[in-house]
């Protein structure tokens, strides 16, 4: 019986698992699985513990006030030791780009166990653009002992960076497996927050959905942004719905610009499934998450992404996406532009979503057997 640890720490993570650890759970005979949560945030990922039904094994509950990447980065490697060294697993998965996924493969290199890395291969080459994502992956990359691309491009950057082509797998993305399995349930689950969003969702207007979070947009970039989407606003047939990060470099510009806009409803974040419920309703999705991008396209949704780098180029050259920056009139342009021409929406909406068919797990599982 092999020894499989898999080690997560936010809400994106804990998505993007969540198939896989259903996956593995399903042959008990071959597996003995342990969930360890570092909880880097803890609200938001117990949302999606609970909607997936998933229970941690070991919990480091580390998400403390005012945390910053120094001791982050400390807490989880010290954090993993014990359970490292009292598990003992085969295996240790990891997945993307977090401090917890860095931090988690430099303990387990450091305990000799073999690290695999979901969602490997993303890359943009700027170590500034995702801060610090990118260089996050790139360490956890160096580190790892088997990697899951998502895609034929993200096999070919680490094989571009020496990784041997035998520990690649190329799977599709995990994301989409979660999405396609909530997609089917939020419909049915009784949820307060899809209550809360079915009393604000104006079924008559034109519905955007904007989310926003990244470091690098901080400061100027945001006040761009919503100088954008107040613009945007000024059409009364428009209704933006903005689920407002808590992080107060996000808050303070949003708030100021936005909180007295009336057809833009800011809203605290939401949990996993009120946010898939949102997506399926909404027209035009403008973002600057990396995961949005992935999972948008299996709903037919056109994404916007406010950032001038991407390390999902995929999504890009589908049609799927498209990169507008933080430029202010690059936004109202672009927005514009989808919301006017139907040939160019219908085009992005139907387009082949680069990610994946909800099977990643699936081959995952196939490819550690």
């Amino acid at each position: 019986m092999k020894k499989i640890l898999i080690v997560f720490g936010t809400r994106p993570e804990a998505i993007k698992m969540a198939p896989l650890i259903k996956e593995f759970q399903k042959d008990k005979a071959k597996y003995d699985v342990k969930i360890c949560v570092t909880a880097q945030h803890r609200e938001m990922l117990d949302q999606v513990l609970e909607f997936f039904e998933i229970k941690p094994d070991f919990d480091l509950n580390l998400m403390k006030i005012g945390q910053n990447l120094f001791t982050l980065t400390a807490d989880v490697i010290v954090g993993m030791k014990p359970i490292l060294e009292d598990f003992k697993p085969d295996f240790v998965f990891v997945h993307g780009d977090t401090t917890t996924s860095t931090a988690t493969a430099i303990a387990s290199f450091y305990a000799g166990a073999k690290i695999c890395h979901v969602e490997a291969g993303l890359r943009t080459y700027n170590k500034l653009s995702p801060f610090p994502e990118e260089m996050n992956r790139q360490i956890t990359g160096r580190l790892a002992d088997i990697h899951f691309a998502p895609t034929i491009q993200a096999k070919q950057n680490l094989i571009k960076e020496g990784v041997d082509s035998d520990c690649i797998s190329v799977t599709g993305n995990t994301v989409v497996d979660a999405l396609l399995y909530a997609r089917d349930r939020v419909d049915n689950v009784q949820d307060f927050q899809i209550d809360f969003l079915k009393s604000i969702v104006d079924t008559t207007k034109y519905l955007i959905l904007v989310t926003g979070h990244r470091r690098e947009n901080f400061g100027e970039g945001f006040v761009n942004i919503c100088k954008a989407l107040k613009q945007i606003a000024l059409d009364k047939n428009v209704q933006v719905i903005y689920p407002v990060h808590l992080n107060p470099n996000v808050q303070k510009p949003v708030n100021e610009i936005l909180g007295e806009v009336d057809n833009v409803k800011l809203i605290a974040p939401l949990n996993y499934p009120a946010f898939v419920w949102l997506m399926k309703q909404s027209k035009i999705i403008i973002t600057d998450s990396g995961g949005v991008q992935e999972e948008a396209p299996s709903l037919g949704k056109p994404v916007l992404v406010m950032r001038d780098t991407t390390e999902r180029p995929e999504a890009v050259e589908a049609g799927t996406v498209i990169l507008v920056g933080t430029n202010t009139s690059d936004i109202v342009k672009q927005t514009s532009l989808l919301m006017s021409d139907n040939l160019l929406y219908e085009k992005m909406s139907k387009a082949h979503n680069p990610y994946g068919d909800g099977n990643a797990s699936l081959r995952i599982l196939k490819a550690i057997e």
